[in-house]
């Protein structure tokens, strides 16, 4: 067996148990994060930060992710978190019960993923094999993938990087390579990465000042659309038709809207949808939106 495989692993114990969870059978391949990255604090950062954030999204589902690696695999979680993040529609059952059955279904997921993505195969970091076997790397290169598509402003730890290795089952043992893989970011971009804007700052590390900073934004806007005779007393409910976002892009762009363009008072998920459609047009087209923002 490779000496580097065997570096690995401090106690023959952990080397044993390494092997039984990761079965590698003859002629496969398969890169894995070693033990000895276990205790990386900013890949449990990264765990608990997405474990948080899925769980959020399907709060409503009353579906709880407890772990990644057990929690997923069967594609129930991907499917009901693509529905809920992107409103897609997937062909597939909500539960799959048998392993061919969840490698179909994984298969449709992660097809959708890469096509919403527009990802070449080449470009995959994930496999439906890797993720029905419940592997760590892959899953969080899935989901990271997932949530900077989706939800752009999740503050995601940036130069998040874990030991790996690769272990191919060979006619004449276990050939093995190490390596350094990074999930959140490079060694080139690393400036780029971790310079968090000040709501990320914010959020990560003086959440108990989100209601003074709310106050503030309150302020502006009521300084704003209180010419129109209006007043907003929550950001969370009073912005969700987009009808006040609108009005207040006309107000601080010195425009006015057309009330043919948009619904005033909108009666329905479509029309709210619609309003909030064209506020991102307006910022976008006025080159105030830089990143992707989902409507809904």
């Amino acid at each position: 067996m490779d000496p580097d495989f065997l570096s690995a692993f401090t106690q023959p114990a952990a080397l044993n148990q390494f092997l039984v969870e990761n079965v590698i059978t003859q002629g496969e391949k398969r890169k894995l994060i070693k033990p000895t990255s276990s205790n990386n604090p900013k890949l449990e950062e990264l765990k608990l930060l997405l474990i948080d954030w899925i769980n959020t999204t399907l709060k409503q589902e009353h579906i709880v992710v407890k772990s990644l690696e057990e929690d997923l695999y069967d594609g129930l979680v991907l499917h009901h978190l693509l529905e809920n993040l992107g409103s897609l529609k997937l062909d597939v059952d909500k539960i799959a019960l048998t392993e061919k059955k969840q490698r179909q279904k994984l298969s449709v997921i992660l097809e959708a993923v890469a096509k919403c993505l527009q990802l070449e195969e080449s470009q995959l970091k994930w496999s439906v094999e890797a993720i029905l076997a419940k592997d760590l790397l892959s899953t969080l290169h899935l989901l990271v993938a997932i949530a900077k598509h989706f939800q752009p402003n999740l503050a995601i730890p940036p130069n998040v990087q874990v030991e790996t290795v690769t272990i191919e089952n060979t006619s004449k043992g276990l050939k093995t390579a190490n390596g350094v893989e990074f999930i959140t970011g490079s060694k080139e971009n690393l400036e780029e990465q971790s310079t968090d804007d000040a709501f990320d700052e914010l959020f990560s590390r003086a959440p108990e000042r989100l209601d003074d900073v709310k106050k503030v934004f309150l302020r502006f806007v009521n300084q704003h659309v209180g010419k129109l005779g209006l007043n907003v007393k929550d950001m969370e409910s009073q912005f969700a038709d987009g009808v006040i976002l609108l009005l207040l892009i006309g107000q601080l762009e010195g425009y006015f809207l057309n009330l043919r363009d948009f619904f005033l008072t909108p009666a329905s998920t479509t029309e709210m949808l619609h309003n909030v459609n064209l506020a991102l047009d307006l910022l976008t087209d006025g080159g105030l939106l830089n990143f992707s923002v989902n409507s809904e």
